[in-house]
């Protein structure tokens, strides 16, 4: 008992210190000293312009004069009186809704048969040739919009000015099926979708790719071991062990999607097609700032598409949250 006691009495004690709400503070202002800086920063060149852009929103500013007379949410009430602002907005929802569906289940499919598509003799394994497909889908990547927009512009030209895809239905017998498709209110639109999607998917396709290869093949032997299909794994096993990326491509296909001026302007023109009817908000904001020198309305439309994004973003985050599925 003794020797116990003894040996606890020669443990040292921790010194209690009086100084430590001054260090705290000290450190406080430690961090804070090297945040100024950087928060300062962001908030110039990133929170300010916002601050800007919603101001000039609330007035009648040309562009081209130091006068700004405030006018409220005149442009505001203007925009839902706009049919041609109308147009746009249906078609931004369009988009907002077809290619991050279209896109993310292309991307699965395909990523699912590179990575797990068959059954080989080492276990799962993707299809022959996974490699090459990796980069033949992903080859869209390295193309500028700007490219893309001006090579679909003359794959989809009519006949008469050497349009590739009007020569390719006239070369298998289909010549009734050839269309002046950017010509067309009817088509001009979809064919922008068509072209955004091609441009998105081999992007996705890598990114799925990696989220799956990060999961067990013996989770594949044993769902087939059990006598699951194909369709099942994929429901059961793959797409749940995915789903974090997937949630995240869906958001940041969302935003894309919001922002299709290059491909717009490019393939359409700045007045959005043939009677307007490919017009996007992005394009109906630099029109209204660049042709008819309406800063004001123009940066009405700007904060409308903000909000709008925001709002996709916090929605699909919600709708697409499920717990984690983790790997014991």
């Amino acid at each position: 008992m003794s020797t116990d006691v003894s040996i606890r009495n020669t443990v040292p004690r921790r010194p209690t210190s009086k100084a430590g709400p001054a260090l705290h503070h000290g450190k406080n202002g430690f961090v804070l000293a090297f945040l100024l800086v950087p928060v300062g920063i962001y908030a110039l060149f990133v929170v300010s312009p916002y601050a800007q852009a919603i101001y000039i929103s609330l007035t009648d500013w040309t562009g081209l004069t130091a006068s700004q007379t405030f006018i409220g949410f005149d442009n505001y009430v203007r925009l839902m009186d706009d049919d041609q602002f109308l147009i746009a907005l249906r078609n931004n929802g369009i988009l907002l809704v077809v290619v991050p569906a279209v896109t993310v289940l292309l991307g699965l499919f395909f990523a699912s048969m590179l990575n797990v598509g068959r059954r080989g003799r080492s276990g799962i394994q993707g299809v022959r040739g996974s490699g090459v497909y990796k980069i033949v889908y992903f080859f869209p990547q390295v193309l500028s919009v700007a490219i893309i927009g001006v090579l679909f512009k003359y794959v989809f030209a009519p006949t008469e000015a050497g349009g590739i895809f009007n020569g390719l239905l006239s070369a298998i017998g289909l010549d009734a099926l050839a269309k002046p498709w950017l010509g067309d209110p009817n088509f001009a639109f979809w064919v922008v979708v068509l072209v955004m999607i091609w441009s998105f998917v081999g992007f996705y396709v890598v990114l799925f790719s990696a989220a799956m290869q990060s999961i067990p093949k013996e989770i594949y032997e044993a769902a087939l071991l059990d006598g699951a299909g194909r369709y099942t794994t994929f429901r059961r096993v793959t797409l749940p062990l995915v789903w974090d990326t997937v949630q995240v491509g869906w958001v940041y296909l969302a935003i894309q999607a919001m922002d299709a001026f290059a491909l717009v302007h490019i393939m359409l023109g700045i007045s959005g097609g043939p009677s307007r009817a490919g017009d996007v908000l992005g394009v109906a904001l630099y029109r209204a700032a660049f042709n008819r020198y309406r800063f004001g309305y123009a940066s009405a439309i700007g904060v409308v598409l903000l909000l709008l994004t925001l709002l996709v973003a916090v929605l699909f985050l919600r709708a697409a949250r499920r717990e984690r599925v983790e790997l014991s």
